[in-house]
């Protein structure tokens, strides 16, 4: 195809300018993510969850969109607080209203039992940085000097917020420098060339500033909410997905440039091979991130979109950038390694077998691929099929059991931070003297003229502490509730008027306090009897709470695994189907990729309970690793089993398994590597879920990589031979070329 040499410069040059001010107008918004995101729990759970519906309802009874902050201080000794102690904590008490961010009405000291330890609850603005707030009051604690003799926490809602928010402060930085330095030293040793890891480095780096811009505004117009979790998978998605469409692509440039001698026409030539796996690709793991929006937990649903966008720029990024740049360079782009024009009439004439090994014809190096690693492995395929696929399978389903190890029933709030939280070390304090369940009470919202059997009900409950009621006018903005129903102003506090509850369209607000600790499975056991009870009423009462959410998460949790994933499956199947112009193929890539997504697991489960003795995990872990490694696993299947198929169409089946698993066994396991070490950067972020997920990822995609795509489905599909692609033209060939000959 003729194209004008002006044209041949204006295209890439072009190219290059638009995704240049796309990035330089991108990049600015790293920094400004906090902007757009939450961490708030609830704004996650469906809108017809109990707890999402509480929360609604809370707002119409505390004109306050505050957090509270629960501020501890015990002895070290154990010993009774003395005067002088309690002067000096009420002298710093008075002093956290200077905080910026800190509202007016701060609680007295309360005193536990003991009197060993008193709390505060501090009231903190949820509309401005909390995180930012709740550092600054512990500062001024630490700045102003410690009581002697005493250790203050400030933990509660608003301590764990802030705790989380500065496990997620390194995004930006740390993980993004980890993620692209492991990138980087990999693609330097794999391709021994100073410049090309540059190339595709900057490739995904534009597709991420350009995803970043555009999620940003998604969030900005309230499309979907943006969280530290989804924000620390956008970037190593898109910088893992972008990698390797950049090494796919590269590796057919390489191939070109040997049977083109014009970098345009070698250009060309990668671009028609690459485009059709490549965009199946991305296309596969788009559908699969998709699927999430049927989801019943908001932070799933974002996450679908908000990756899709990410997947979809690096789909774009990696056939227009970087053949660009490729073109601009040339062969320069592989130094010192250049790849030489080999001319027609002066080509290799290809072997395509040699002498019978073990009663089999065996390949030699397919597409000037040289004889190494790859050429003896597609020997040893070719000997022992059968075998191979055989045991291969058995060892991937016998690591699967330990799946059955795997606690997913979710974690308390204080386990989420990996390594020291002073939010954790002041929960303990706080349940060593008073009711573990302080500052995060059960919320229930119950029609005023039930209040008299509610409150029974509530009192009469396993492991609840205490009612109050919402009361406008009583001295602290609660009352005392008593299992008949009778209100009292709290610690015998005088009022002018009898106490009344605050009442909103018939409905009144209580507040449970709980003996355990919000986030502890005893709490969840309590408020799951709470609703339990108030069902078995007619007065249709709501609990929700810090409690409650946890446990509307972990429902919808389990609900969105169970739904979600054979949804995936089906879709992918499709996609396969459609793109290999089969049905058998499909599949078989499919029950590779599951059976090596449960041993991804089950190995993840023996290491999560005794290597690392995590305390459990979040329901949504599994649903997380199996849409990432099955959905990314699939490329793997699409990069080698179109190769298959072009080779087979000219070669035979068999021929076309062992030239496509040479031809493309090192950019797969180049691929594979780079993916997994980009995951990896995610256990930089002291957060178990994310740690969690970067090891079943990590670890699935190497077994995936090394194990499922360069030995059982090369072996499967060989064994198989053409009748593989049934019900296709392609299993009735009338010949299979490399079968096996006796």
């Amino acid at each position: 195809m003729f194209v004008p040499r002006w044209l041949r410069i204006l295209l890439p040059a072009a190219l290059i300018l638009v995704w240049l001010t796309a990035a330089s107008i991108g990049g600015p918004y790293f920094g400004r993510i906090d902007e757009v995101s939450s961490n708030d729990q609830t704004t996650y759970l469906p809108s017809s969850a109990d707890a999402t519906r509480v929360s609604a309802l809370q707002k119409t009874f505390i004109d306050s969109d505050a957090i509270p902050a629960i501020v501890v201080f015990r002895t070290d000794d154990g010993a009774e607080l003395t005067d002088q102690q309690r002067t000096d904590i009420q002298t710093q008490i008075a002093g956290l209203s200077t905080v910026t961010g800190v509202a007016d009405d701060i609680s007295p000291a309360i005193p536990s039992q003991d009197q060993q330890a008193v709390e505060v609850f501090v009231p903190i603005d949820a509309s401005g940085e909390v995180r930012d707030t709740v550092d600054s009051m512990r500062s001024y604690l630490l700045r102003e000097g410690s009581v002697e003799g005493v250790t203050g926490f400030v933990t509660g809602p608003a301590g764990f917020t802030a705790d989380i928010g500065d496990a997620f402060a390194g995004i930006d930085g740390i993980l993004l420098l980890t993620a692209l330095g492991a990138v980087f030293l990999i693609l330097f040793i794999v391709y021994r060339s100073p410049l090309l890891p540059f190339l595709v480095l900057g490739t995904s780096l534009f597709a991420l500033t350009t995803s970043l811009l555009t999620v940003w505004w998604l969030a900005k117009a309230g499309v979907f909410t943006l969280n530290g979790q989804v924000q620390g998978i956008l970037f190593i998605l898109v910088i893992g997905a972008a990698t390797d469409y950049s090494l796919l692509y590269v590796s057919r440039y390489k191939e070109a440039l040997r049977t083109h001698e014009k970098r345009w026409d070698a250009t060309w030539a990668a671009l028609r091979v690459s485009l059709e796996p490549i965009v199946a690709s991305g296309g596969t793991v788009i559908a699969g991130l998709l699927c999430l929006l049927l989801s019943d937990l908001n932070s799933n649903k974002a996450l679908g979109p908000v990756s899709a966008v990410g997947v979809a720029f690096s789909v774009l990024a990696s056939l227009t950038l970087l053949p660009a740049l490729l073109l601009a360079c040339g062969r320069a782009s592989f130094w010192p390694l250049r790849p030489k024009y080999v001319a027609p009439d002066g080509a290799a004439v290809r072997v395509d077998t040699e002498p019978a090994r073990h009663g089999f014809a065996v390949h030699k190096t397919a597409h000037g691929a040289p004889k190494g690693f790859w050429s003896r492995l597609e020997t040893f395929i070719a000997w022992r099929p059968r075998s191979i696929w055989i045991i291969t399978t058995v060892l991937l389903l016998a690591a699967g059991a330990g799946v059955l190890q795997l606690q997913a029933n979710g974690v308390a709030q204080s386990d989420l931070i990996l390594g020291q939280s002073e939010a954790r070390d002041g929960q303990v304090a706080l349940g060593e003297h008073f009711p573990g369940g302080s500052g995060s009470p059960a919320l229930i919202v119950a029609p005023e003229a039930d209040l008299g059997d509610v409150a029974s009900a509530v009192l009469s409950t396993d492991g609840v502490s205490s009612l109050t009621v919402t009361s406008a006018n009583s001295p602290s903005g609660s009352a005392n509730v008593d299992s008949d129903g009778s209100l009292s102003a709290p610690g015998g506090a005088q009022t002018l008027m009898a106490v009344e509850p605050t009442v909103v369209d018939g409905k009144v607000l209580l507040q449970a306090t709980l003996s355990d600790a919000a986030d502890s499975d005893a709490a969840k056991d309590t408020v799951r009897a709470l609703r339990s009870a108030l069902a078995d009423g007619s007065s249709g009462a709501l609990v929700g709470g810090v409690t409650a959410t946890a446990i509307d998460s972990d429902t919808a949790g389990v609900h969105d695994r169970n739904t979600i994933i054979p949804i995936v499956l089906v879709v992918i199947l499709l996609i396969l189907m459609l793109l290999l112009r089969s049905i058998l193929a499909p599949v078989l890539l499919i029950l590779s990729v599951v059976v090596s997504f449960a041993a991804a697991l089950g190995v993840s489960a023996l290491v999560f309970n005794h290597l690392f003795q995590f305390p459990g995990a979040d329901p949504s872990v599994p649903l997380y690793g199996f849409v990432f490694l099955v959905a990314l696993g699939i490329d793997y299947n699409i990069f080698l089993m179109t190769r298959v198929r072009e080779e087979s169409i000219a070669h035979g089946t068999r021929a076309g398994v062992l030239r496509g698993l040479t031809v493309t066994g090192g950019v797969i396991t180049s691929a594979g590597i780079v993916l997994a070490a980009t995951f990896s950067a995610l256990g930089v972020i002291p957060v178990l879920f994310l740690a969690q997920i970067a090891f079943i990822v990590a670890f699935g995609v190497l077994l995936d990589t090394l194990l499922v795509r360069s030995l059982l489905v090369p072996a499967l599909a060989y064994d198989l031979g053409r009748v593989v692609w049934w019900p296709s033209k392609l299993a009735r060939a009338s010949q299979d070329a490399g079968k096996p000959s006796r």
